[in-house]
């Protein structure tokens, strides 16, 4: 399948970006629809439990490609909508765990409970977020405001479905409403996934009453103990009444198409997101609107895991932003938003990445070095091309990182300008958006030095020296350099060997 390009072309439209495009499988020159009008939707959290590590991933990528897109086309010329998941069968349970005696006292209904539990995680998953340095989205809607028809005529799930039925995409079965996928000649373009090679799984229910056994929910019918909208439909030619809740794919094609109409320009989440979840809104967006594509490009960050394991409850490594933010429980201590960003940066937003405390330590050495030399530059007297040019090719962040280590060097070396450039280029990867003095007054950690794992850590360096391995033991110089630890090599009188002594640099 080709992408769709419509609009004003390339002489306007094409600013040098390239993005690989998961729809195709390569790497695509980006001409959005309309120049004056880019538009992006990135699945957001279901909030039923605060945001783990793997959730803040997709949030800072995609925060770094809007901060791109608006450099490019205009702050006011990009629309980023992020939704919230609000209505989930696991918000559900959380909402009778946490407040199950209330709710059988009467003092809460199950609806005030869940309303309790999605306001309470929603509003950790902003403060999380903006402690990671994230812009806020142009719009965040939440799936609970789009279930039924609106006042405001914006597209919605309910008149959504029914459009599906009436297309004969979708049909009535024992109290569900389900998506026809056999009605789609070209389902799973995607994920490259051929229904007829398709087979029930871990992913796909197994029911009696569907026509195929990848056909998905997009209405279900509720108990009475379970939240529930009056759902009306028409099937054939029959008016269909279900109290019941949508299913969780056709949530974002409503409020995608409420805020960036039928087809727009860019789709983006987690790889994990592929199959099911976005395969089955591209279904269902194009079925009801009669369009080629749901979105022109499709982009996909690659997995995360902790310590080398993938993350788990069960494997004693599931670790929240908050728990990261506020807690010691991930190496013995607090840590700034800003390393937690700039050790997700650090690696290629496509590639496996590889969360540890080592990364952690890795980044912050590094911002350490960063402000100290950066002094009270401001940014806006910089000139951000070099980083711009690096994020050009699919999100180079590797790069870009690159290019603040070489403009921290000359810096270092008493250029002003690089100071400027440095702080301008950090700037559009949202770091170093502090004042020097507000990051180290900041730091909880800059309080003290750990003199022995200094000391581990020059001991290693000389040995990397007598080994003549002088990348890594320039590296390691530039780390302790980073966190204002100058080292002083000299030769022992008696020996003749070399010696490192060391002192603190503020």
């Amino acid at each position: 399948m080709d992408v769709v390009i419509t609009g004003s072309g390339m002489s306007d439209g094409f600013k040098a970006l390239k993005l690989y495009n998961t729809l195709t499988r390569r790497d695509e020159e980006f001409v959005p629809l309309d120049p004056a009008n880019v538009r992006m939707y990135v699945c957001g959290p279901t909030v039923y439990d605060f945001a783990h590590i793997g959730n803040a991933r997709p949030v800072i990528v995609f925060d770094v490609l809007f901060r791109l897109l608006r450099q490019l086309y205009g702050d006011d010329h990009v629309t980023y909508v992020r939704n919230i998941t609000d209505v989930d069968d696991k918000i559900n349970a959380r909402a009778l765990r946490d407040f199950g005696e209330d709710i059988t006292a009467g003092r809460l209904t199950l609806n005030e409970a869940i309303r309790r539990v999605t306001e309470r995680t929603a509003a950790q998953f902003h403060a999380d977020v903006a402690a990671l340095g994230c812009l806020a989205p142009t719009h965040e809607p939440r799936a609970t405001e789009f279930v039924l028809p609106r006042t405001d005529g914006k597209a919605d799930m309910a008149s959504l479905i029914q459009t599906l039925i009436d297309r004969g995409h979708a049909y009535a079965a024992k109290g569900e409403i389900l998506f026809d996928t056999a009605s789609m000649p070209d389902y799973g373009q995607l994920s490259k996934r051929r229904l007829e090679d398709q087979q029930a799984g871990a992913r796909v229910a197994v029911d009696p009453h569907k026509r195929n056994p990848s056909d998905f929910v997009l209405w279900k019918e509720s108990s009475a103990e379970e939240p529930g909208w009056e759902g009306r439909f028409t099937f054939e030619g029959k008016p269909l009444v279900i109290r019941g809740r949508p299913g969780w794919h056709i949530e974002c094609s409503a409020m995608s198409a409420a805020y960036l109409g039928e087809v727009f320009d860019i789709h983006g989440g987690g790889l994990d997101l592929i199959f099911p979840h976005h395969e089955n809104e591209i279904a269902q967006s194009r079925c009801a609107h009669g369009t080629p594509v749901m979105a022109n490009y499709w982009l996909h960050n690659g997995f995360v895991q902790v310590e080398g394991k993938k993350m788990a409850k069960s494997e004693g490594n599931f670790v929240t932003i908050h728990d990261l933010l506020a807690t010691e429980n991930f190496g013995g201590r607090k840590w700034p938003g800003e390393v937690l960003r700039l050790a997700i940066l650090m690696t290629h937003y496509r590639e496996p990445l590889d969360f540890s405390l080592r990364k952690l330590e890795e980044a912050e050495a590094v911002l350490d070095g960063w402000y100290r030399v950066v002094g009270d530059a401001k940014h806006q007297e910089g000139d951000s091309g070099a980083v711009r040019r690096a994020l050009l090719d699919d999100l180079g962040t590797p790069a870009a990182i690159t290019v603040l280590h070489d403009l921290r060097a000359q810096a270092a070396r008493g250029s002003e300008a690089a100071k400027a450039d440095l702080k301008a280029n950090a700037v559009l990867l949202g770091l170093l958006t502090q004042s020097q003095d507000q990051w180290f007054s900041g730091k909880a950690a800059d309080a003290a030095i750990d003199e022995a794992a200094v000391e581990e850590r020059v001991a290693a360096r000389l040995s990397l020296l007598r080994a003549k391995n002088f990348p890594e033991a320039d590296r390691i110089r530039e780390e302790l350099s980073g966190r204002g630890i100058q080292l002083m090599d000299y030769k022992d009188p008696e020996t003749g060997e070399r010696r490192t002594k060391w002192e603190v640099k503020r």
